[in-house]
């Protein structure tokens, strides 16, 4: 798992993790028990579409009042918030460098930051790394993960969320916190290869996990709003009506409405085949390298069909991703809410609710 927090890390030992979307906040609380992890705490609230774009808030007193009224459902003492950036406001990337330690590579990236990274001027960026290992071919080299976002996108967060009386703990990526809920719930097994695709509302973010750890990530401005604006278009309808009709309401005796439903795959398939190029990447670079299984999250794994659309193309097993796999889950919240309809909305929400200051 990979820790970011000196892009920003500070304060309690309990947190909670609120995930940050581009159509809804998420507040999710796990306890840590005697018998494992606990689910005690999960709501959402929507966000109206451009309250987000390129990863930056556009409408930061907007998201304050936002998170103001999502905590008041909440009913803990109040805690350090974990909370995760995506799409253009990070930049992943995996380097090989010749062998050396952590403080002498930290020096180095800092000071040849334009080799590495796309930015001037690295006093204006926080940067973190985790060393994955030698190189398989070089035991001279080694590879190394490299996270860096602006100050100015990590300080529009932080002062959205403390102007809602509350204090960021971490600041982590999206992809990471899917590493960090797979991690907790799935059995990794040696040297295999796992891709988790997070099909948000305006971003999908891909991460190749070998050994439970990033190898690959890839994210790209397509998403669940795509699909929803395209069968706004071609019925007439509100964007709400649309987004109804794509996840499976609104069916009626409509002619129209039954062939938009029938022909959802082909309405998604702009982002099915960026998911197709983006993991024949992988597999083209990657060489000789078996992907065993397909994880998806996010509102965008909901869409009907999509399972078995990405199964086919990629010859991969595409199955819905279970964020609750090995946590449990309080009975009141058994009660509240259907546990299985909202796990590919929780899960980068449960990765960040896992975190726990000192991880590495």
């Amino acid at each position: 798992m990979l820790n970011i927090k000196d892009l920003f890390s500070r304060g309690k030992k309990n947190v909670v993790g609120l995930d940050i979307g581009s159509s809804s906040l998420k507040l999710v609380e796990i306890l840590d028990t005697p018998k494992g992890p606990k689910l005690n705490h999960f709501s959402s609230i929507p966000l109206e579409r451009g309250m987000i774009a390129d990863g930056a808030l556009v409408e930061p007193e907007v998201i304050t009042a936002k998170i103001k009224e999502l905590f008041k459902s909440f009913p803990g003492r109040r805690k350090g918030i974990v909370t995760s950036l995506s799409g253009n406001s990070v930049i992943v990337k995996k380097v090989t460098f010749a062998s050396m330690d952590e403080e002498e590579l930290r020096g180095l990236i800092h000071d040849e930051a334009g080799k590495y990274l796309p930015f001037d001027d690295m006093n204006d960026v926080n940067f973190d790394f985790q060393i994955l290992g030698e190189n398989e071919f070089n035991p001279n080299q080694m590879e190394v993960l490299l996270v860096a976002a602006k100050k100015d996108i990590i300080r529009g967060y932080t002062d959205a969320i403390q102007a809602a009386g509350l204090s960021v703990s971490i600041m982590d990526v999206d992809s990471f916190a899917l590493e960090t809920m797979y991690e907790a719930n799935y059995e990794i097994g040696e040297n295999e290869l796992v891709v988790i695709i997070n099909i948000g509302a305006s971003i999908t973010n891909i991460n190749v996990l070998k050994n439970g750890v990033s190898t690959f990530t890839r994210d790209f401005t397509l998403g669940g709003n795509s699909i929803t604006e395209a069968i706004q278009e071609r019925l007439g309808v509100t964007f709400e009506q649309a987004e109804e009709i794509k996840i499976g309401g609104l069916t009626g005796e409509d002619d129209a409405i039954r062939e938009i439903r029938d022909n959802l795959m082909s309405i998604a398939d702009p982002i099915c085949m960026e998911i197709e190029r983006s993991v024949d990447y992988f597999r083209s670079t990657y060489r000789g390298e078996n992907i065993k299984l397909i994880l998806l999250s996010g509102g965008g794994a909901k869409l009907p069909g999509i399972e078995a659309n990405l199964t086919q193309r990629l010859n991969i097993e595409a199955e819905i991703i279970n964020p609750f796999k090995k946590i449990e889950i309080v009975k009141k919240l058994q009660d509240q809410v259907d546990i299985e309809s909202i796990g590919p909305i929780a899960a980068v929400g449960v990765g960040l609710a896992l975190r726990r200051l000192g991880d590495k």
